[in-house]
């Protein structure tokens, strides 16, 4: 006997299911029987299967375990539990199946379940990226109440030094509190740093990244004119964007200028190298969000690395990996790069370290 597909869903199923598209999640409908009455779009992306292909198939059948969605299916009808939860492999074209966590749970009407499967790499990256905004928010709180509770002191310190040289006599004492003005405006440029991002005002437009990334590269080369090289990788179907271009010049350059840094000694033997990546990244999740398109900027180089100590906590401020750095460079790039609503990652091992700047596209 001839197996049947089940008809279409209608407009109206469709349109109620049509908010599951706008998830990063893999999510389908299906019936009591396992028949997909919807799938949304990053279900396709991970199967490699059209909606229509998917759409009217038996859903148990994408698992390398089909018992075990049917036993669940089974138990939801039968109002065994509300929601089921277990692990399994969902089975892609061309690819190795996809471990993924199973979310099975009842809906308000009869006869249709939804089924949301977490890959688990991603599922643990979104809670990598969760904790890596939860600790910025928790910086940028902690950096904004320290400077504020710095700047008033350390303006009464520098007021009274001044004061102080006004009255002392000897070369040797007005040297003492040239000293102390000196640090006081040390620290509050470091202040103001701390500050910066907080208080300038976006000045948008649009932006062509690669005009940033020409900047950024003029300006390490005006700097480290010998033993480092600056390699360019454009993807010129990048468009432009909207956002604040300085703001972005300074998170890039902060990044380049951070690996020029950790390139010391492979700049002194004439072999360091930094390369400048643009891609498209399509269908990409970040920060909890599912984008149709992002920028990927990557800045790498051939350094020693980030030291193993320092891999969780590059993007704390005033944690540096080199002696005499504030520690400011990465979190101010984060800063900015997170009001573009993006997100900086890092991915370092001996002789490669790659941070990749994510913002999304129109």
């Amino acid at each position: 006997m001839t197996a049947t597909r089940s008809p279409k869903p209608s407009a109206s199923r469709q349109a109620r299911f049509q908010a599951f598209d706008l998830l990063a999640t893999l999510v389908a409908v299906v019936g009591a029987d396992g028949t997909v009455l919807f799938a949304n779009a990053a279900l396709e992306d991970a199967r490699g299967l059209s909606r229509r292909s998917l759409q009217g198939s038996a859903f148990p059948d994408s698992f390398t375990e089909p018992q075990l969605l049917r036993t669940a299916l089974a138990g939801a009808g039968s109002n065994e539990f509300a929601t089921l939860r277990y692990e399994a492999g969902l089975l892609r074209q061309g690819a190795d199946p996809l471990p993924v966590h199973v979310v099975v749970a009842q809906t308000d009407r009869k006869g249709e379940v939804v089924v949301e499967l977490l890959p688990l790499e991603q599922q643990a990256r979104q809670e990598r990226e969760q904790r890596l905004l939860d600790q910025s928010q928790a910086n940028k709180e902690l950096v904004r109440n320290l400077a504020h509770e710095i700047r008033n002191p350390l303006g009464g310190i520098r007021g009274a030094a001044q004061l102080l040289e006004m009255e002392v006599q000897g070369k040797d004492l007005k040297e003492y509190t040239r000293v102390i003005v000196h640090e006081a405006d040390r620290l509050q440029a470091l202040v103001d740093r701390l500050l910066d991002p907080h208080r300038r005002a976006h000045v948008v437009g649009d932006v062509n990244i690669h005009e940033v990334c020409e900047r950024v590269r003029s300006l390490v080369l005006a700097e480290f004119p010998r033993g480092l090289s600056v390699v360019r990788d454009y993807d010129a179907s990048l468009p432009e964007f909207r956002g604040d271009r300085e703001q972005l010049i300074q998170a890039v350059l902060n990044i380049a200028h951070n690996a020029c840094q950790a390139l010391a000694e492979r700049i002194a033997a004439g072999d360091a190298q930094i390369v400048l990546r643009t891609r498209v990244a399509r269908q990409v999740t970040f920060g909890r969000q599912r984008y149709r398109l992002a920028l990927e900027l990557h800045v790498i180089d051939n350094g020693p690395g980030v030291p193993p100590s320092l891999e969780d906590r590059i993007f704390y401020p005033l944690v540096s990996g080199r002696e005499g750095g504030s520690g400011l460079g990465l979190t101010l790039a984060q800063t900015i790069v997170q009001q573009h609503h993006g997100l900086i990652e890092c991915d370092s091992v001996p002789g490669r370290t790659d941070f990749k700047i994510l913002i999304p596209l129109p």
